[in-house]
């Protein structure tokens, strides 16, 4: 799959880190630290440092009781940011939001991914914008009212729904990415068990990110506050890894980058080890 001008293999057993760069004064474990352009920048050049493939920008925070925001406001956020990365960095720049005026803004600025914690449920007019200028998308999933009865199967029943909307807009198979949307419409255990049947979401042939970072799910297992989970993280890392996942949304890329890097080795048996 192209993202930008990078070709990344999801079908064997190579791997990939999105670095998380939030812009905004009220993310749950990181608001306020990187609104300042400076410090976004300096932000970006270590995470790419450290192993950073995909880089995933966000405006708006999407915390439990986030207080949404203007369109504008939040493409007063991003694109400066995009264009700043854009002119000193070769990454591919993945934009988190979920209206179509701000993805259309940002892939006018030089966005090639965006990454939709609605999966299409927001904004009917977000399928045919994808369809319109090929960009990725990673499609997660989401619920405002979430009533299960076969659960995860209706989890991934919803996604391959989701999916089949995407399509039949004119997106193509080779522009999408499925996200299980851990910390989303679910409760502590379901988030547990969807990442242990992750397996499952892989089996629809589609590549699959992973967004556990911090999250709560992972404090209520180590009884940590949100900014030292990042080594629970990266055990999360490894075996969404494990279970076919192949993108991994995170805050600290260093450490998961590392305990990737170890899992990818072990699982080529060994290669490249002396």
């Amino acid at each position: 799959m192209y993202i930008g001008q990078k070709n990344f293999d999801f079908t064997g057993p190579d791997a990939y880190i999105m670095g998380i760069l939030n812009v905004t004064p009220d993310s749950f474990s990181d608001g306020g630290k990187w609104n300042d352009m400076d410090r976004a920048l300096a932000h970006v050049e270590d995470m790419l440092a450290d192993g950073c493939a995909i880089l995933d920008i966000g405006g708006e925070s999407t915390r439990p009781g986030h207080v949404q925001i203007s369109v504008d406001e939040e493409c007063s956020r991003i694109i400066p940011i995009i264009e700043a990365v854009k002119a000193r960095f070769d990454v591919p720049i993945s934009i988190d939001c979920y209206r179509a005026g701000t993805a259309r803004a940002a892939i006018d600025a030089g966005a090639h991914l965006i990454n939709d914690i609605w999966g299409l449920k927001y904004d009917p007019a977000m399928a045919p914008l994808i369809a319109e200028t090929g960009v990725a998308y990673c499609l997660m999933h989401n619920d405002e009212a979430p009533h299960y009865t076969a659960y995860p199967k209706d989890v991934w029943d919803d996604i391959q729904k989701q999916v089949d909307l995407a399509l039949a807009a004119g997106c193509q198979k080779d522009q999408l990415i499925l996200d299980p949307g851990v910390g989303f419409a679910k409760t502590r255990p379901e988030d547990a068990e969807v990442i242990h049947r992750l397996d499952e979401l892989v089996a629809l042939g589609y590549p699959v990110l992973l967004g556990t970072s911090r999250k709560r799910l992972l404090g209520s297992i180590v009884d940590r506050p949100a900014p030292d989970r990042d080594l629970a993280t990266a055990a999360t890392t490894v075996y969404g890894y494990l279970k076919g996942a192949r993108i991994f949304r995170v805050h600290n890329v260093k450490a998961n980058k590392e305990a990737l890097d170890v899992a990818m080795a072990i699982e080529r048996d060994g290669y490249g080890l002396s």
